[in-house]
């Protein structure tokens, strides 16, 4: 906030919540409108304004200064929510003058709607942007949440495998999916944000969806993690399967073993200090037919949630991302390659940890034996 010149922060967003605070409360609700807001001054206080009936759940809790009743500040809450809004933006400009000192406020904030937005800027509030604030915050792991995302790589590698042996010829891929949400959560998981597991011809093109399609024996079955698990923190990476007994044809093999180049290609071009633009320039180039079907992107962050950096491929334009890969910034290398022709595609990702002097691959998944070219990973 400092480094961003930014005073104070307010944020109803519920990942950034957990991140400025260390709390967690109904993560999936607070999704679907602001239930819980956080004023983080900087070098302190935080308040937090927790979900009615729930602010026993921190008592003594030592992730915040001050804990509040959050009010309705949404339309889907009743008819009162503009009243409650006025209200509410004016305690949090009472609570920056106090700690700030009086006079006009400068308050970055996210995930607020206008009437909210409206009601802060007139009380002589100057708004900013708050999730870029957060973005380059949460891009850097401390030590102990690389801790909480090895527990957390734990519990979805176990929950995988379990998965896994679920892939039988005549289960459904929400059937097979299923396997996966109920292993997680019983690791202490909290929630997939996607349902990407997709068998046969619906694995081409990507990003369809789980669903009643019955899975046959040789079909590929992909699959992505998209896990938000222990501790809130997430685990990415994806895997393509054999469903099975049978050997898999010369063309499956094929389209394999070219998202394994992919991957493993730009997984070796990750290291700390090369720009952005400098790993999509060296990044593989995937043939055609197969090129204008690949994922949108090379790489993303991830940390409580994806974030900051999303690493998109060369084009025709100036490159769009500035800054450079950094120690501390946990980086998912993604690779698709699909088939017009048979309507097949193959879905690998892996997860990496920048260290200062290297690259530590987190997702220890092993790729599908049959289809899989003996390179070392």
């Amino acid at each position: 906030m400092h480094e961003w010149d930014v005073p104070a922060l307010l944020t109803a967003d519920p990942f950034s919540v957990r991140y400025a605070t260390g709390t967690r409360n109904m993560l999936v609700h607070g999704l679907t409108g602001p239930d819980r807001l956080a004023l983080v001054i900087a070098g302190g206080p935080t308040i937090l304004w927790e979900f009615g009936g729930c602010e026993h759940l921190w008592n003594g809790f030592d992730g915040i200064d001050e804990l509040r009743v959050a009010p309705a500040l949404s339309a889907k809450k009743g008819s009162t929510y503009r009243v409650e809004a006025t209200e509410f933006a004016a305690e949090v400009v009472a609570a920056c003058h106090t700690h700030l000192g009086s006079g006009a406020v400068q308050l970055a904030v996210e995930r607020l709607d206008p009437p909210v937005v409206d009601r802060l800027r007139s009380h002589d509030v100057r708004v900013c942007d708050a999730t870029e604030v957060m973005q380059a915050a949460m891009a850097i792991k401390q030590p102990a949440e690389i801790g909480a995302m090895r527990l957390a790589m734990d519990a979805t590698i176990a929950a995988t495998c379990e998965m896994e042996r679920a892939i039988a010829a005549g289960s459904t891929e929400q059937e097979v999916w299923a396997e996966f949400h109920r292993a997680l959560i019983a690791r202490g998981g909290e929630l997939v944000v996607s349902r990407l597991l997709q068998g046969g011809v619906r694995t081409f093109p990507y990003f369809q969806e789980a669903s009643h399609h019955v899975i046959s024996s040789g079909d590929l079955v992909c699959f992505d993690t998209d896990a938000v698990a222990c501790h809130g923190y997430s685990v990415d990476f994806s895997r393509t399967f054999l469903c099975g007994v049978d050997e898999p044809t010369e063309r499956q093999r094929h389209l394999y073993r070219l998202a394994q180049e992919q991957l493993l290609h730009n997984a070796v071009n990750l290291r700390p200090g090369r720009s952005f633009e400098d790993f999509a320039r060296l990044a593989y180039d995937v043939p055609e037919p197969h090129r204008r079907y690949g994922y949108y992107q090379l790489a993303h962050g991830l940390g409580l949630a994806g974030g900051h950096p999303n690493v998109p491929r060369i084009g025709d334009e100036p490159y769009p991302l500035p800054g450079s890969i950094e120690p501390g910034m946990v980086i998912c290398v993604e690779s698709y390659v699909g088939d017009p022709d048979t309507h097949q595609g193959v879905k690998l990702e892996d997860q990496f940890l920048i260290t200062d002097d290297g690259v530590e691959k987190m997702s220890a998944y092993p790729f599908e034996e049959r289809l899989s070219t003996p390179i070392s990973s």
